[in-house]
């Protein structure tokens, strides 16, 4: 009906329904970034992000470091908590119960942060950390945090069980930065991001790791978080190159897409159907998003939980 409208008036009414059905159309186009918030709405260290069942965005140093911002679909941004003063969050996961866990570089803690009272408090402290840097949860719970020494150009990774105990299981590596744990849980993602390499550890039953396969190298730009789809594809923020790499499990560039900035920091998904993929970017200190075609596993495992 709307298209015969167009063909039977004149050609400025054309111009307006067929923008009208554009705009509808391009809503849910895949792959095409757009601006959630405003340029300049955050710091410099704009990073997190996760989302919780509710599909409200959390990211980290919105009006300064050691804040946390809570961002509706709709793109209204509040504080959600201040940490203290000797905090300052990076990476953001949540458990089945919707209890948040942030990575603390500055106090070499992983916060655990309660959804109702918001309160804080230190879920695992480790001092030979070099800083903790983003966080993966495994399906019963466990943590896995990446652990880059920036100045000297070396890594590690970390695992926090459930009662908050921290055991080293991965050294001697490069800069490890954006970790994941694969759909069905086997496999430990882990990237350096001076060295662009993506490495896949397989998890052992008592959650350490045996010995890591190199999934992909690239030869030009950064790395910095990745998360998983529902196959267990691979979307990775391309630091300094502007752009998310989808990445298959067998380590095939599927897609590379635009984020509307030279520095996205880091991903998560979220929506009411789970594919909507929120990027925080730190050229113009604001979080981009864009369609995907299938659902992130975060998104799919709060659809699960009990």
């Amino acid at each position: 009906m709307l298209r015969l409208l167009v063909l039977l008036t004149g050609a400025a009414i054309t111009v307006n329904l067929a923008d009208g059905v554009s705009n509808a159309r391009d809503k849910d186009e895949l792959f095409v970034s757009t601006a959630l918030t405003e340029k300049n709405s955050f710091t410099a260290g704009i990073e997190g992000p996760a989302c919780d069942a509710a599909g409200n965005l959390y990211v980290v140093n919105l009006m300064k470091e050691g804040d946390i911002a809570k961002i509706t679909p709709t793109g209204k941004t509040e504080v959600f908590v201040t940490l203290s003063a000797k905090s300052v969050g990076n990476g953001i996961v949540f458990d089945h119960a919707g209890t948040m866990f942030v990575a603390d570089y500055v106090g070499h803690n992983v916060l655990k942060i309660d959804p109702k009272t918001k309160a804080v408090t230190v879920f695992a402290h480790e001092p030979t950390m070099n800083q903790p840097n983003d966080l993966a949860i495994a399906l019963d719970g466990t943590l896995y945090a990446s652990d880059p020494s920036w100045s000297k150009g070396t890594g590690q990774v970390w695992r926090i069980g459930t009662d908050g105990k921290v055991t080293k299981v991965a050294s001697d590596m490069g800069t490890t930065n954006g970790i994941d744990v694969s759909p069905d849980g086997k496999t430990l993602y882990v990237n350096e991001s001076v060295q662009k390499n993506i490495w896949a550890f397989p998890i052992k039953a008592d959650g350490t790791l045996g010995e890591k396969r190199l999934l992909k190298k690239f030869d030009d730009f950064g790395f910095d978080g990745m998360r998983c789809d529902v196959d267990g594809n691979l979307y990775i923020a391309r630091y300094g190159k502007g752009t998310v790499v989808k990445l298959s499990p067998e380590g095939k560039v599927l897609k590379e897409i635009d984020v509307l900035g030279k520095t996205p920091s880091n991903i998560c998904f979220g929506g009411p159907d789970g594919r909507t993929a929120y990027v925080t970017e730190v050229e113009h200190r604001r979080v981009v998003q864009f369609r995907v075609d299938r659902p992130g596993l975060a998104w799919e495992r709060w659809q699960k939980k009990e």
